[in-house]
């Protein structure tokens, strides 16, 4: 017999996306061009290769399932860097646990944070609720349902700034909330909550009770202002991170995916049953990967350099974009967010004409028809050079601008 959760699992974005284009060939005179997974393509800081080398000795070592001292104390201090945050606020011991990846981690979330919360009683009717923007990184809707959980979306759209509400939220499930995953900047739009809607954001947790899980993995991917952070919130408030659990990524920041590495940082009364299921349950990053993570997590520099190579395609896309089909400069990430009208079928149209891979909009939200807020939109992913997003966002207005799609203003 099978977990019967799991068929509450749908297909990933990418899968559905694999399927949509079966069957279809791109045009043979154009060299397909792909915008559709949020995978940089920027060369790595040269200093991961030289790292691991000069760690070769540490590979037959099993990695600390908690990190290395090293890596815990080079994530705190950068939380403490970044944020400007009072000394003492991190403690590397008992605030941090690096992950390997934050896809893992904010899965566990759930697993942590659901299971025996008061709203866990037996009836369906009074399972415990799990919040989650739509769209989402469906990561948050596939952890809610195997931990047993409500998934309770919040429109996440154009009419509420491409930001969820939690203030939105119905009384009576905010009773039953375990868990709320909130990301800033925001997947795939872009937006970036302000410091007043996180400090409501907080209040709201710590009124009901509910864990808040702020996934912040585009943190320094940003336009022109460093987003703000629940850690600077809970320091104003008391300096203390209560109800908060913060989630960052080296993945997007420093270009390597690859090295599978992140953190979760929060209360020790979190961290200490996260610590605890990830011993049982959770895949960790190997030493000499360690060592090169807890080097760029000291280094600005290469992640400077990197934000500019975004801008340059930010600027690319306001000149070839000009203001088309809803077009808005993102205020951090790689992405952009694109009315088309209908996000499958322009799908289909740009790789059958123009070779161009994107992904709809409607693979990253939930509902039916109408009802899904992705479904007119599509999403791009600019990880590719200068030179090819150029040509490929030159593709997309050439297909698009002279079918109904393309109207979109």
């Amino acid at each position: 017999m099978l977990n019967d959760r799991l068929a509450q699992l749908t297909d990933y974005p990418f899968q559905r996306l694999a399927a949509l284009l079966d069957g279809i060939e791109p045009p043979a005179g154009l060299a397909p061009i792909s915008f559709s997974i949020g995978e940089p393509r920027h060369a790595p800081p040269a200093m991961v290769a030289e790292i691991v080398a000069a760690h070769a000795a540490d590979w037959n070592r099993y990695p600390p399932t908690a990190g290395s001292p090293d890596l815990r104390a080079a994530i705190a201090d950068w939380l403490a860097r970044r944020y400007a945050l009072p000394p003492g606020m991190i403690d590397a011991e008992r605030n941090i646990l690096p992950v390997a990846g934050t896809r893992e981690a904010l899965f566990m979330a759930a697993l942590v944070c659901v299971p025996g919360h008061p709203g866990a009683a037996r009836t369906p009717a009074a399972r415990p609720v799990v919040l989650a923007p739509n769209p989402l990184y469906q990561v948050y809707a596939g952890a809610a349902a195997m931990a047993g959980a409500e998934l309770h979306l919040m429109p996440a759209t154009r009419e509420t700034g491409f930001l969820p509400d939690l203030a939105a939220v119905p009384e009576k499930l905010l009773a039953r909330t375990a868990l709320a995953y909130f990301c800033s900047p925001s997947n795939p739009e872009g937006a970036v909550a302000s410091a007043k809607q996180l400090a409501a954001a907080l209040d709201l947790a710590r009124a009901h009770g509910f864990t808040l899980a702020f996934d912040q993995c585009y943190a320094d991917i940003y336009d022109r202002t460093p987003p703000p952070s629940i850690v600077e919130t809970c320091a104003a408030r008391d300096g203390d991170l209560e109800g908060v659990l913060v989630f960052h990524s080296l993945s997007k920041r420093s270009s390597v995916p690859g090295l599978r590495s992140g953190f979760v940082a929060g209360p020790e009364t979190l961290i200490d049953p996260f610590k605890r299921l990830r011993a049982y349950g959770g895949a960790t990053t190997p030493p000499p990967l360690m060592a090169a993570a807890a080097a760029l997590w000291r280094d600005e520099t290469h992640v400077a350099e990197n934000r500019a190579l975004y801008r340059e395609k930010f600027d690319i896309a306001d000149e070839v974009l000009d203001g088309r089909f809803g077009y808005r400069r993102p205020e951090a990430g790689f992405y952009l967010w694109l009315d088309v009208g209908d996000g499958e079928a322009a799908a289909r149209k740009l790789w059958a004409e123009g070779a161009l891979r994107v992904l709809p909009g409607a693979y990253l939200a939930r509902g039916a028809g109408a009802a899904n807020p992705g479904r007119a939109y599509l999403r791009l992913s600019l990880v590719e050079a200068a030179p090819a997003v150029r040509e490929g966002l030159r593709r997309l207005v050439s297909v698009l601008s002279a079918t109904d799609h393309g109207q979109r203003q």
